[in-house]
């Protein structure tokens, strides 16, 4: 196949969305397996390895079916390509080819790539018309989460950010006993990760591969690379540790703080910050800091006060407050909300965040619970009704939230230093941080 830049790939595929009439060849009698288009959503995966597999899984789950398959890696891929559902099917390693050869066959992309693939993929695919599931972090920039947001409503698809614990109930009940007003005006937040640590490289001491080696034959490392700078193949990068360097990852911030803030920005309707000040140990500009620290200030907003939102990684903790209950600890990972008549404290996933007074009364229940988080968005895609109304976190929701948290990353560029925040024109007041905001595509993926 021809190479196409981005721009030329997207403006072709603009076109072709607008004629396209979504029946997948195995619906035309070829196969009895198969459900008719009415009743099924067939979508392609893009990422079929790892977490890719397990969304893949997910998805078959909540009743939709695969109509084509991509992953850069074969042998990873495996498992996906073998399962039932996938009979025939043939595995692409450039997303685009597939895009270009199957977009009548599927209504909808699955996105379980490296971070910096996220928004190339799922732009190109909401340009197509198709209804997209984006694993977390929704993006890698600032810009790529806004362009994503905008997009989505844009192109009117059903759209979904993969932070399961969004869906699994705990966040409406935090969410009940916060409005409840069981510990009074939340003042604070601290949220943290005990990654990366032992799950991935991470530091001031990691590089990026010099020495070019033999690239093995299951792999097409072009497409991995994808939108970053070539570099030779290094298994220090893929499969699992590309996770800890900036230009395939988002570190450990971006890895959990999708999880573990999102009570705070759910419970508290936070939006647009109007700083952010990062402390972090050495960081030389290849790999994330070995830990961070970061805050964020939100300005009030209805009846909310101001608030303050505090991250931290690599080991890092806020302090053990005086009137925690004795049963009750800071885990590795965790989400402590601090109000001026008490506090309460949940673990990783946005799970449920316990009052530290057990002696409460539990609120009524008042906010519709999800069918699951891959249910509701095949749900969604279909034009079925859902409890929540709308996907938990469409991409209007996990676009200025991941845009957020991806802000402190841009803190790690000037350590102690507060970054003012203009919510109006999405950008620092200090101009030279905005350089930041995004990260240069190689010249074939450009937007």
């Amino acid at each position: 196949m021809k190479k196409l830049t981005r721009r030329q790939f997207l403006s072709s595929t603009a076109v072709a969305a607008a004629t396209v009439t979504i029946v997948p060849s195995y619906c035309l009698g070829k196969s009895n397996k198969r459900s008719a288009p009415s009743d099924t959503l067939y979508f392609a995966k893009v990422g079929c390895g790892g977490m890719g597999g397990g969304d893949f899984r997910s998805v078959v789950s909540a009743g939709a079916l695969p109509g084509a398959l991509c992953d850069v890696d074969s042998k990873r891929a495996a498992g996906t390509v073998n399962h039932e559902t996938s009979a025939n099917l043939k595995l692409y390693s450039d997303f685009r080819k597939m895009f270009d050869e199957q977009a009548k066959n599927f209504d909808a992309v699955v996105v379980s790539t490296p971070d910096h693939m996220h928004a190339p993929v799922s732009m190109a695919a909401m340009q197509l018309g198709k209804h997209v599931y984006c694993q977390k972090p929704l993006a890698r920039t600032v810009k790529e989460c806004y362009a994503m947001r905008d997009a989505a409503k844009k192109y009117g698809v059903i759209t979904q950010m993969g932070n399961q614990g969004h869906s699994g109930g705990g966040l409406e009940s935090t969410i009940e006993c916060i409005k409840s007003g069981i510990i009074g005006t939340v003042k604070e937040v601290h949220v943290w990760t005990d990654r990366a640590q032992n799950w991935w490289p991470q530091g001031e001491k990691v590089s990026l591969p010099k020495k070019k080696v033999e690239v093995p034959a299951h792999i097409d490392w072009n497409a991995f690379l994808g939108v970053a700078p070539e570099m030779p193949y290094s298994s220090n990068i893929h499969p699992f540790k590309w996770r800890g360097y900036l230009d395939f990852g988002c570190g450990a911030i971006g890895d959990m703080a999708c999880h573990n803030m999102d009570p705070a920005f759910m419970a508290l309707d936070l939006d647009q910050p109007t700083y952010v000040k990062t402390e972090c140990s050495e960081f030389n500009k290849v790999s994330f800091p070995a830990w961070s620290i970061v805050e964020w200030g939100f300005p009030a907003k209805g009846d909310r006060p101001a608030v303050k939102v505090f991250w931290y990684d690599g080991g890092k903790k806020p302090e053990r407050p005086a009137d925690m209950p004795a049963d009750m600890k800071l885990g590795g990972n965790g989400c402590l909300f601090i109000g001026d008549k008490g506090k309460m404290l949940g673990g990783s996933h946005a799970g449920f965040c316990q009052p530290f007074n057990k002696d409460y009364e539990r609120p009524k229940r008042t906010l519709p619970r999800s069918e699951g988080h891959y249910k509701e968005w095949v749900m969604a895609c279909k034009g079925e009704k859902i409890n929540r109304g709308t996907t938990g976190t469409n991409f209007g929701y996990a676009g200025p939230m991941t845009a957020t948290i991806s802000m402190g990353v841009v803190g790690m560029f000037y350590p102690g230093e507060t970054l003012e925040w203009n919510g109006d024109k999405l950008e620092f007041r200090k101009d030279e941080a905005n350089q930041y905001l995004h990260r240069a595509y190689r010249k074939e993926y450009e937007l």
